[in-house]
């Protein structure tokens, strides 16, 4: 830790990469957003489908704004702001930078033009790459910029899945872009990989970037357990459907059922019957479920009721984290031209990473010691530590090298937008999946 570049910026808890390698990290970062809007119209990227889903344009300046205010304000001579009103327009929920646009009313915004918002993103490019000139030894700002680049590779998630969410409603069921067509492949079996208890060590323990709410790495304790070798799958989630499990209470979180009933559901987002079987819009069109991927775009009260119906539970975040230590972090993660989680083959814990999110049962809180970075980008996280559930492993949305094993998403149990999947779990050790049959729970009923 005698790294100069370890003065990091106020608390952030990282070391960050070094300038030269930084400086095309960023090319890479900022043009990959480009290429994710690129086949979209302008009607496209200024609609915004809910209030928790936002419009491209609107992301496109955001992660600019993020640049502009943290770092350029702090480094530049002169510093004199592209649009004054940006700073309203395009903050999210930084209280103490000042006022906010109303998130649910960023669709309303038809002005800026998405021309302007590009230009705005060449021109902000533009004064960091000289800032690289200038800044190259100040490790505050190489902080910020790295921070600033995993923050934009969250909103290319978002970008993906607000849009997928936006076609959708849209009649004419279209298609984001033309995938390849890649050919099915069949799941693995599902078994059960056993972890013996114990002390173990969870956070971040590594000198690259993390965000705060990976820290501090702490000892917990873990009584023994097995993971499902790989996530459910759609075809197996179909049998949950069928066998009624929506209509059965007993099921489901007292909130889960009235979520459930409230808002008339009986299968997973963006699932419709079809034949005598199941049809799902993606984001190459409409197209039959394949039984053999992780099911996708289900909520946290959906996977707990999944769990209970397959005689199993939802893993704890620590429970994943030991699991998937030591793990290469590789899997299918964002590319353009496939954008659905996949069918995998395999021996011992598959799909860890990629494809979909895995819902946790653990609230999204702070660890022992969590302590918020100081000023406004304190509100990065820790703020949203309240009434969320944690997911691990990144989906088919996550650009490449963002996720690691300590990484924590989260989101409310309601949220099912995004690609989030399971993975069971089950107390002690054990070796066979024995899924009970709708007979064999009414007959203990």
């Amino acid at each position: 830790m005698n790294d100069p570049r370890a003065v990091a910026a106020g608390s952030l808890p990282f070391i960050p990469m070094e300038a030269g390698r930084l400086r095309e990290r960023f090319a890479q970062v900022r043009a990959l957003t480009l290429e994710l809007a690129r086949p979209l119209s302008a009607e496209d990227s200024c609609v915004q489908s809910m209030p928790d889903a936002s419009p491209v344009k609107w992301h496109l300046a955001h992660t600019t704004w993020f640049f502009e205010t943290f770092i350029l304000e702090k480094v530049e001579p002169g510093f004199a702001p592209f649009m004054p009103a940006f700073r309203v327009l395009f903050n999210s929920y930084y209280n103490g930078i000042g006022e906010k646009h109303p998130r649910p009313q960023r669709g309303m915004l038809t002005r800026p033009a998405l021309a302007d918002v590009l230009d705005y993103r060449s021109n902000v490019n533009q004064r960091i790459e000289a800032a690289f000139r200038s800044q190259a030894g100040n490790a505050e700002f190489l902080t910020l910029v790295e921070l600033g680049l995993n923050h934009e590779q969250q909103h290319q998630e978002l970008i993906v899945t607000d849009v997928k969410h936006l076609l959708s409603l849209n009649p004419l069921q279209p298609a984001y872009r033309e995938p390849r067509q890649h050919p099915p492949a069949a799941a693995s079996p599902l078994r059960w990989i056993a972890f013996e208890g114990g002390v173990m060590e969870v956070g971040h323990g590594a000198d690259g970037f993390c965000f705060d709410n990976e820290l501090p790495r702490h000892r917990q304790y873990l009584q023994s357990f097995a993971l499902a070798s790989r996530p459910v799958t759609n075809g197996e989630y179909a049998d949950f459907i069928e066998d009624g499990a929506y209509s059965e209470p007993q099921l489901w979180l007292s909130e889960g059922w009235d979520w459930v009933r409230s808002n008339a559901l009986a299968h997973p987002l963006y699932w419709k019957a079809a034949d005598g079987g199941w049809s799902e819009f993606t984001l190459g069109g409409v197209d039959p479920v394949d039984p053999h991927s992780p099911v996708a775009h289900l909520s946290y009260f959906e996977a707990d009721a999944y769990a209970r119906w397959a005689g199993a539970r939802l893993p704890s975040e620590a429970e994943w984290e030991h699991a998937a230590a030591g793990l290469p972090v590789e899997g299918n993660f964002l590319a353009p031209e496939r954008l659905r989680p996949s069918g995998v083959a395999g021996d011992g814990l598959v799909q860890m990473y990629g494809d979909v999110w895995e819902w946790t049962q653990s609230a999204y809180g702070p660890y022992p010691g969590f302590r918020s970075a100081q000023g406004a980008l304190g509100e990065y996280n820790g703020k949203f530590m309240v009434n969320q559930y944690v997911l691990r492993g990144g989906s088919c949305a996550t650009p490449a090298g963002h996720v690691r094993a300590s990484y924590r998403n989260f989101f409310p149990a309601g949220a099912r937008w995004q690609f989030s999947g399971l993975r069971l779990a089950r107390d002690g050790i054990v070796t066979l999946l024995e899924k009970p049959s709708a007979a064999s729970r009414k007959n203990e009923a």
